[in-house]
């Protein structure tokens, strides 16, 4: 069992406390639109995905059983919400097996320069939204590809492959607004 610091909160939303569900909203809602908004790239979207993964997980807060964090838990919500919204939409996502162009890595891959998070965040606003939902999922959210892959239902090679596109991309764009 996870020992959960908000446990008494968490208790009193169950029963259906008010005033507990909204100091619960207050305390993860900031990050939970964070993590909604690199993965649906405008703040709208984001705010009504942030909702809408409230409202599910407050009814569903029976099932948390305390083997994790509850903002992991929420998190895992929030990022199915807007996966979920994605595909509803018909996202098209450009699925490409092959990852021998990708496989040689060289140094100055890695020569950027000390980049603010805000600058990655603008960069990654030109993303094609398959490339920007993997790169957040694996870099900003900490998912491996294996859980991604599980998540967008895809490969594995898959979700390697659209980071390193998005990986590059970034580079390309932060390397030209870092020069000029």
């Amino acid at each position: 069992m996870y020992p959960e610091k908000n446990r008494e909160i968490i208790e009193k939303s169950l029963e259906g406390n008010l005033r507990a569900q909204y100091s619960l909203y207050n305390l993860y809602a900031k990050a939970m639109l964070n993590v909604g908004y690199r993965i649906m790239g405008s703040v709208e979207e984001a705010e009504d995905m942030l909702q809408e993964a409230f409202s599910e997980a407050f009814k569903k807060l029976h099932t948390y059983r305390y083997d994790s964090a509850f903002g992991a838990w929420l998190k895992r919500i929030v990022v199915n919400k807007c996966i979920n919204e994605i595909n509803r939409k018909k996202a098209d996502l450009t699925y490409m097996d092959d990852m021998a162009h990708f496989n040689t890595i060289t140094k100055e891959d890695d020569n950027l320069p000390e980049l603010s998070v805000s600058q990655i965040r603008k960069a990654m606003e030109h993303l094609p939204e398959g490339n920007r939902i993997i790169f957040s999922l694996y870099l900003l959210e900490g998912y491996d590809h294996r859980e991604i892959a599980q998540i967008l239902n895809t490969s594995e090679s898959n979700s390697k492959t659209q980071y390193m596109r998005a990986r590059r991309k970034i580079k390309e764009l932060l390397s030209t607004t870092y020069h000029d």
